[in-house]
């Protein structure tokens, strides 16, 4: 089963998929995509994606009902060209800084609902990286497990890396191992990245339990041995979101790499996931796996 699962390639990437919306959040994501491309010799796409919720939604009907106005799609080529200009200027940014960079890309532009398009369009590439929040997360406020980032993560069957508002160039990587089949494939990345780019590795066991920690640490150095990286096993108890995050902010690494949603998903969407606290609060990008 093992060595299944190493023969299968997972890292680095050839391509990595960044939908660009024009936010701020955005605007770090693909900093952090032309940052991770130029270090490991990859291709970027840029999508940007029209929001057809927008365009087919019912505000703009709603409206039009309650205030006695025309038909909403008398306003339509109106509100679909200006949707257009701004997609392209948004994609013309993106040539420009990738030009910058030198890091090869295409650009794509699709009309749909963002979120089954970016699923869509990665699909056809080896990561999707994204922002934390997109323009319209404010309407999502409150909203249990409802971001675009979320829902992208909890479908994607390719690795998806999720970055914060702010850029910081990654110079190591921690992993959150808890001997789950996600777990060891957020392992197995995490060490070709170490390899490649020799950021150090340290893996993070959250247990209460002496014997389960060690049995989980012996498994671990045993599976990087071979890959001849700098790397250190720590054990941590207590809540494992809170110590994973608790973690995360003392600043030790800049990326964190962990299996995605790998627990019961009854339980998931009822209390949160440990994956979607992380998702939600980490100030550094999180790369997540299935």
């Amino acid at each position: 089963m093992e060595k299944s699962r190493n023969e299968v390639r997972t890292a680095p990437p050839g391509n990595i998929l960044v939908p660009a919306d024009g936010s701020d959040y955005s605007g770090t994501a693909i900093r952090y995509a032309i940052y991770v491309a130029g270090k490991l010799n990859s291709g970027l796409t840029g999508l940007h994606v029209v929001d057809l919720k927008i365009i087919q939604g019912p505000l703009f009907s709603d409206i039009a009902f309650y205030s006695g106005l025309p038909a909403y799609y008398e306003f339509l080529p109106t509100i679909e060209d200006a949707l257009e200009r701004r997609a392209d200027r948004i994609l013309g940014e993106f040539e420009k800084l990738c030009r910058s960079a030198g890091v090869p890309f295409e650009l794509k532009k699709a009309r749909g609902i963002i979120d089954e398009t970016i699923l869509s369009e990665g699909k056809k590439t080896d990561w999707t990286l994204l922002a934390q929040r997109g323009e319209h997360s404010h309407l999502g406020q409150g909203i249990l497990l409802g971001s675009t980032a979320e829902a992208v993560a909890r479908k994607s069957q390719k690795p998806v890396m999720i970055t914060p508002r702010e850029f910081k160039e990654i110079e190591s990587i921690g992993l959150a191992y808890d001997g789950s089949a996600p777990a060891a494939t957020a392992m197995k990345i995490a060490a070709e990245l170490s390899a490649a780019v020799r950021w150090p590795l340290t893996v993070i066991v959250v247990s209460d339990s002496q014997e389960a920690a060690a049995r989980l640490i012996r498994s671990a150095e045993s599976f990087l041995e071979p890959f001849e990286i700098d790397s250190e096993v720590i054990t941590l108890t207590g809540r494992e979101d809170r110590e994973i995050l608790k973690f995360i902010k003392e600043g030790s690494v800049e990326l964190m790499v962990m299996g995605a949603f790998g627990r019961g998903r009854v339980k998931e969407f009822l209390l949160g996931s440990t994956t979607a606290f992380i998702i939600r609060n980490s100030p550094i990008p999180v790369l997540l796996t299935h």
